[in-house]
């Protein structure tokens, strides 16, 4: 048996062909993503942006706002349009579409404003993404929430189609950073086989993954450091009869540290490095909103936590989610959360 006869078809094969075909048929083509892309939505979104340009296509990628300085080493991140800092041309584009692919978010909401300009063009739309409860308004809807990212979507759709023999290492780079970053350096959401399968079929494209990781997480300010040594000496709270903790930064504590976009990746992991917790949850204060991260072991399902308190989702010990409201009254609903979910949280302890 050849190696890559292992490789199963997750995508029905009739979705494939009809993504390819239209595909073909396109010639206004733009990727887009959802608010603040992260390694799996750019991972994927350029992945398909290379493919697109060997095959004689001009597509574009828009998203809606910037994205982490550790993301931009990746090829074609220098092409990449933001939506918020010219929206007159990103909804021209957007609107004069043929086909929009919309990568690594389930609903139009969860591209900001341009969900609705998405949603009002007469472009043909496909959905690639590993959310639960994609929406409706989408003429492909390809959606598996049991596959680690997105960009190993992108990863199947090609294979499926015929195209890994001509994958070449951009294509290949940015899938590998994708799967990487959305499972933690492979350490959740990543213990089916065929995920490491798809590794060593990336790594024959020569990609060097050790460069990648240390471009990714061996890349950062001094800032970041001292913006995690407060974090988590001054706003880290433990909660040791549920198993859980909490580490959150309002927009005047991030202000001393000259944040930007990106330096806070990754600090809703380190609180599961503590003796029998769980779950980790960061609240971030951001412009307008705020932003939450989750992280559980075992089998807390923080995707639930996310969903029914914070607008949010996604996999079982890796999620995210928003809440339009203080960041005072996110800490109150993330403690009412905290709370109905004792039961829960010491189940997944092994208590009874």
């Amino acid at each position: 048996m050849k190696f890559t006869e292992s490789i199963t078809d997750v995508i029905p094969p009739q979705t494939v062909e009809e993504i390819m075909g239209t595909i073909d048929r396109s010639e206004k083509i733009v990727i887009t993503t959802h608010l603040s892309p992260d390694g799996d939505a750019l991972g994927s979104s350029l992945a398909l942006y290379h493919y697109l340009r060997n095959i004689g296509k001009k597509p574009r990628i828009i998203v809606p706002n910037s994205f982490p300085y550790f993301l931009k080493w990746m090829k074609g991140a220098n092409e990449i349009d933001i939506y918020e800092y010219n929206p007159g041309a990103a909804k021209k584009i957007l609107s004069n579409a043929d086909l929009i692919f919309s990568l690594d978010y389930n609903i139009s909401k969860r591209a900001g404003d341009m969900g609705m300009i998405i949603d009002a063009s007469h472009a043909r739309k496909i959905l690639i993404d590993h959310h639960l409860a994609p929406g409706n308004n989408f003429d492909v809807i390809v959606s598996h929430p049991e596959i680690s990212s997105t960009s190993e979507l992108i990863f199947r759709l090609l294979f499926q189609a015929g195209k890994y023999e001509s994958l070449n290492q951009a294509e290949a780079e940015c899938i590998y950073c994708g799967m990487m970053t959305d499972t933690g350096g492979f350490t959740y959401n990543s213990s089916e086989p065929e995920i490491f399968e798809i590794i060593s079929l990336l790594l024959r494209k020569n990609v060097d993954k050790d460069a990648i990781y240390s471009q990714v997480f061996h890349n950062y300010s001094a800032d970041r450091f001292r913006l995690l040594g407060f974090t988590l000496s001054q706003r880290m709270e433990v909660y040791p009869e549920l198993h859980s903790a909490l580490i959150h930064l309002s927009r005047d504590d991030q202000s001393p540290f000259r944040y930007s976009k990106g330096d806070t990746e990754g600090f809703v992991n380190y609180p599961l490095s503590i003796k029998n917790i769980i779950f980790s949850t960061f609240i971030r204060e951001d412009e307008g909103l705020i932003k939450l991260s989750f992280r559980s072991q075992k089998t807390f399902p923080c995707n639930e936590f996310a969903a029914e308190f914070f607008n949010g989702g996604g996999h079982l010990n890796a999620s995210g989610g928003e809440f339009y409201g203080t960041y005072e009254d996110a800490l109150r609903t993330y403690s009412m959360g905290l709370k109905k979910y004792e039961q829960k949280l010491k189940e997944a302890n092994g208590e009874q």
